[in-house]
């Protein structure tokens, strides 16, 4: 009779757990090189936005630095009751509607040009980029000195060539300022537009377009059904970073108009109330509506951005 011996089972040696620093310990591992770059940004950025803040519940003159009392919202009130600073900003929200509008229509069209195979497009291409490379101060004095002056700018000698020596020679700037400036601001900005048009005409889905073609769809078809649609969100987007800029622009105003003729926007206003009046609160709490209404704008193109993200993704 044979006695059957139950193997033996060896023990597993115990294993040690493998030894990592705790997630969170390596995740401020890896944030570390960047904090350096953080703190340069929040001191440089947000520090000054803090102190802006805080000067606009003072009321403050420079010219008088010590009857300095802190005034609450007393400054966000004289800005939004001042009958100057309400018509700066009247003046800021059609200077950047008229704009942005006009330069959205004209770069969709240039956009709808270029997303075209034809000979010397990357020729096209470059030069109607090239405006939107020059600096604002040089874009602002080309229009007032080589295209508006009444003497001997191109406009005027445009209609001195076509209707001879009595054509109308009309002093651009005096007789309509607003569009003088718009129209430099419009020259600028387009080109802006049809980069982000362009990037979207040329993601549409190529075999939709063709299947659409061979069910028979014409180009005006074509455009508003599928076109159209595609482009929402690069048209919001254009529209969004465009009217941040515009919001903004201080340089095309100062130079070509020096604020008059009711072309002040609430940026000059803001830089007259401050070097002209030494308003420090006012100034402030106008510059602290102008960052908010920014900040709002920024946020919804932020959203237009990262959605475009997702839908890029999801392809």
């Amino acid at each position: 009779m044979s006695v059957t011996t139950p193997p033996t089972r060896v023990a597993a040696a115990p294993v040690r757990p493998e030894t990592r620093p705790p997630n969170r310990m390596r995740a401020w591992a890896t944030r570390a090189p960047l904090l350096p770059a953080l703190i340069f940004m929040i001191a440089v950025t947000q520090l000054p936005f803090v102190a802006t803040l805080v000067i606009s519940f003072f009321d403050w003159n420079a010219l008088y630095p010590d009857d300095r009392h802190f005034a609450g919202v007393a400054n966000y009130s004289e800005v939004l009751s001042t009958p100057e600073l309400r018509e700066s900003v009247g003046t800021t929200v059609l200077l950047t509607v008229t704009v942005v509008l006009v330069s959205l229509v004209l770069g969709l069209a240039l956009a709808l040009l270029l997303d075209r195979r034809f000979r010397g497009r990357a020729a096209v291409r470059t030069m109607l980029i090239a405006p939107f490379l020059l600096v604002p101060v040089a874009a602002a004095l080309l229009w007032k000195h080589v295209l508006f002056n009444p003497e001997y700018g191109l406009f005027n000698g445009i209609l001195n060539w076509i209707g001879g020596d009595g054509a109308a020679q009309p002093d651009w700037i005096s007789e309509m300022p607003l569009m003088a400036v718009e129209a430099s601001l419009i020259w600028q900005w387009t080109p802006f537009m049809t980069l982000i048009l362009l990037a979207g005409l040329q993601s549409r889905d190529s075999q939709l377009l063709e299947a659409a073609r061979m069910d028979g769809a014409n180009d005006w078809q074509v455009f508003v059904h599928i076109t159209l649609p595609h482009m929402r969100r690069y048209i919001e987007l254009s529209v969004l970073l465009g009217s941040i800029y515009i919001v903004q622009n201080f340089d095309a105003v100062y130079t070509i108009t020096s604020g008059g003729l009711g072309t002040a926007n609430l940026p000059y206003t803001i830089y007259q109330t401050f070097y002209q009046a030494h308003e420090n609160g006012l100034a402030s709490a106008a510059g602290v509506i102008v960052v908010i209404g920014s900040l709002i704008l920024a946020t919804f193109a932020l959203r237009v951005v990262s959605s475009l993200f997702r839908a890029e993704v999801s392809r």
